[in-house]
C-alpha cells in the first residue's frame, strides 16, 4: 500500500487553507546603476560619483528626499577582453542603487532623468504597497477560515464533529505568491515599456489540524 491509502499514526483531521488579497500599489522601486570603464581607477570612480551627484540632484527636483535613495552596490574592478590575447580595457565603476517612489504619477518622468543624467543600467521596477504588513495580517485570517470551513465540510462528509486546534503550521508565503502569478504582478501585461502598476497580490497560507469527536 501507498501512503495515500494507509495513515500509520491516525489523530485527526489535517487541511491546508490559503488566502490572497489585491491592493493598488502605493510604491515603486527603481533599481537603476551607473557603469563606467576609465584607463585609471581614479578617474572610473570620479565620472561614476559625478553621475551620481547629477542623479540625486535630479530626483531632488522631482521632491523626492535622499533618504528615498538607497546605494546596494558600489564596486571598482579591472576589465579584460579574452579573446585572441588577454587586453586590458580599464577599470570599471559601477553605482547600483534603489529609488523608492511614494508618488507613481511621476514614475516615467523619473526613471527617463535618471538615465539621461548617466544611468546606464536599469535593472527593473517593483511595485509594491505600504500597508503589506496589515493586508498580510488579513490573509493569514483568511486562511484560518478556509482550513477551518474545508475540515468542517471534511468531518460533516465522515460523520464527525471537529473538536480543537491541536496542530498550526504557517506556509512560506514566497511559495504560495508563485501560484499567483497569473493575476498579480507579473500578470500586469500591457507590452514592453508599460509602467503601469497593475495590482500587488498578497498571499498566506496555513495548515491546520483539528481532533475529531463522535463517530
Amino acid at each position: 500500500m501507498n501512503g495515500t491509502q494507509s495513515i500509520d499514526a491516525p489523530w485527526g483531521i489535517s487541511v491546508f487553507g490559503a488566502a490572497s488579497m489585491d491592493a493598488t500599489p502605493d510604491v515603486a522601486r527603481l533599481r537603476v546603476a551607473i557603469k563606467q570603464t576609465r584607463q585609471k581607477a581614479s578617474e572610473a570612480f570620479e565620472v561614476t560619483r559625478g553621475s551620481v551627484n547629477q542623479i540625486r540632484d535630479v530626483l531632488r527636483g522631482h521632491r523626492v528626499p535622499d533618504t528615498a535613495v538607497s546605494t546596494s552596490r558600489l564596486n571598482l574592478e579591472s576589465t579584460w577582453n579574452y579573446g585572441n590575447e588577454r587586453k586590458f580595457l580599464g577599470y570599471e565603476c559601477t553605482a547600483a542603487f534603489v529609488i523608492e517612489l511614494r508618488e507613481l504619477d511621476i514614475l516615467e518622468a523619473v526613471l527617463i532623468d535618471v538615465v539621461e543624467a548617466g544611468a546606464n543600467e536599469v535593472a527593473g521596477v517593483e511595485f509594491d504597497v505600504s500597508t503589506k504588513k496589515e493586508l498580510r495580517a488579513e490573509a493569514r485570517t483568511a486562511a484560518v477560515a478556509a482550513a477551518r470551513e474545508k475540515a468542517a465540510l471534511y468531518a460533516e462528509a465522515a460523520g464527525v464533529q471537529l473538536g480543537p486546534v491541536i496542530h498550526i503550521k504557517d506556509v512560506d508565503s514566497d511559495q504560495l505568491q508563485n501560484s499567483y502569478r497569473g493575476h498579480g504582478q507579473a500578470g500586469r501585461g500591457g507590452g514592453e515599456g508599460d509602467l503601469a502598476p497593475g495590482k500587488v497580490t498578497v498571499t498566506a497560507g496555513v495548515v491546520i489540524g483539528f481532533s475529531i469527536v463522535g463517530g
